[in-house]
């Protein structure tokens, strides 16, 4: 068994989510859930096949996202796992009907953070053990940093006062 490292490359201005999943219908429903929840966002979507032929389905709304999903989803090479780029859109607004899609087993992150995928690869395929999303901490918040926090939500919409 070895382990791999992947990483995934984010491009400026773009989100992502990396999941575990079971049935091929979940790109057609990844899709239908992106475009009601954020009927303006631009995405591309892919599945990982882990029976029958195998393939990496595909769909979207923006070629150049739907084509890095789909590269993404091939170096992790991972079988019954998915992804979705997203620009003009965040995952706070569609991580609820991601998570509740009755093909989604899990949700192993949503970001726009330098991100490694660590992948086991065994004899009969790879499997994903866990994420590395982003850098480790570099402080505690104090005083000053609990304000800048609360001032950005305020600025961002996402509180009030």
């Amino acid at each position: 068994m070895d382990i791999l490292q992947v990483p995934v490359q984010i491009p400026e201005g773009v989100n992502f989510i990396l999941g575990q999943t079971h049935f091929i219908k979940t790109v057609e429903d990844l899709y239908e859930i992106m475009v009601n929840t954020v009927p303006q966002g631009k995405f591309g979507i892919a599945f990982n096949e882990a029976s029958g032929p195998c393939l990496i389905r595909h769909d979207g709304n923006d070629e150049a996202l739907r084509k890095l999903a789909v590269d993404t989803m091939q170096a992790i090479g991972a079988g019954h796992t998915f992804c979705i780029f997203m620009r003009d859109a965040y995952p706070i607004n569609v991580l609820p009907a991601v998570k509740a899609c009755r093909e989604v087993c899990c949700v192993y992150c949503a970001t726009a953070n330098p991100l490694q995928v660590l992948v086991v690869e065994a004899e009969g395929g790879r499997g994903i053990v866990g994420v590395i999303d982003g850098e480790s901490p570099k402080g505690i918040e104090m005083d000053k940093d609990i304000s800048e926090r609360i001032g950005f939500l305020r600025k961002i919409g996402y509180k009030k006062g």
